[in-house]
């Protein structure tokens, strides 16, 4: 907790969609506040997708120290929980040397582990669901109702997986839904206060057009032979935008224009996710950008505030 309490009020986020300038922003603001950059998306992490996941360019990564680009092999997995332990030592190293670490991403779930610690809702059981799953509706209804009136209420009790996820987390943590979720968001209320963010909301149809140029550039500086030399990918590594579309190209069941489609339709799916996501973290200072913003104006602009 000493650790994490450290790393809240001695670093700074920066996040935003795919395509909205955050590497930009964040060596802008590396060189203001003597800083170093830390990586927070999932597929930069990995060595060997620097073209696919739209890495710090060479050129860009010589500018201000950056961490956790390429330190991965494609053939491991990762998720939220184990960024969160591979980012924490790193950042604290960063404070202790006096520098202020900025972390950039727009994977907003290993944000949220990273900022705010796993969630206290217990996982997913087999064998629990399967039993509940015997069960009429009406039966899962009345049993929720039973154990966490208020958590009932707070759930679409037409929604039958809705219900037997209720039911499952009361059972499994031996207490009440709502009771946790409350917890966790008084927990999470402490937490934002000492929280400092900045996210990039751009105009959609420039946004639009930012990553329909992406998806072609990536396709003309290599991103096909990055997919072509993968060998044995993780699970993780394989849900990278921009893999299965090159695999169906190389495959023959594409042009590379369609190719670039395809990689633009699901990146701005992607981003559409990510703007909801980050549109519901009230912690973050949202600064409204488009493709005449400086980002060096703009990070003097932050320190002003």
């Amino acid at each position: 907790m000493h650790l994490l309490k450290i790393t809240i009020q001695n670093s700074l986020y920066i996040c935003g969609p795919t395509a909205s300038g955050k590497s930009a922003l964040a060596i802008e603001l590396a060189r203001l506040l003597d800083g170093e950059i830390v990586n927070a998306d999932a597929y930069q992490l990995y060595r060997g997708l620097e073209t696919i996941s739209a890495a710090p360019s060479p050129d860009e990564l010589s500018q201000v120290t950056h961490h956790l680009y390429g330190v991965l092999d494609p053939s491991e997995t990762c998720d939220a929980m184990r960024f969160r332990e591979m980012a924490l030592p790193v950042i604290n190293e960063i404070q202790s040397r006096g520098k202020t670490p900025i972390i950039t991403g727009g994977s907003g779930m290993y944000l949220k582990f990273l900022t705010h610690g796993p969630s206290p809702v217990p996982s997913g059981d087999d064998a629990l669901r399967k039993e509940l799953e015997n069960e009429s509706d009406e039966a899962l209804v009345a049993r929720l109702t039973d154990i966490d009136p208020e958590g009932a209420s707070m759930t679409n009790l037409k929604n039958r997986r809705y219900v037997i996820r209720a039911l499952e987390i009361c059972i499994l943590s031996g207490g009440k839904m709502s009771e946790l979720k409350s917890d966790w968001k008084r927990a999470s209320d402490s937490i934002e206060k000492d929280l400092r963010g900045i996210y990039l909301l751009w105009d959609r149809e420039q946004l639009r057009q930012r990553i329909n140029r992406r998806a072609e550039v990536m396709l003309e500086s290599g991103a096909i032979e990055e997919v072509a030399s993968l060998t044995n990918p993780s699970a993780t590594c394989e849900k990278a935008i921009g893999i299965p579309q090159i695999r169906a190209h190389l495959a023959g069941e594409s042009t590379q224009g369609e190719c670039a489609e395809l990689i633009a339709a699901a990146t701005r799916q992607y981003a559409k996710r990510q703007r909801t996501w980050f549109g519901k973290e009230k912690w973050l200072t949202t600064y409204d950008v488009n493709i005449e913003s400086d980002m060096s104006e703009l990070a003097e602009q932050w320190l002003r505030v």
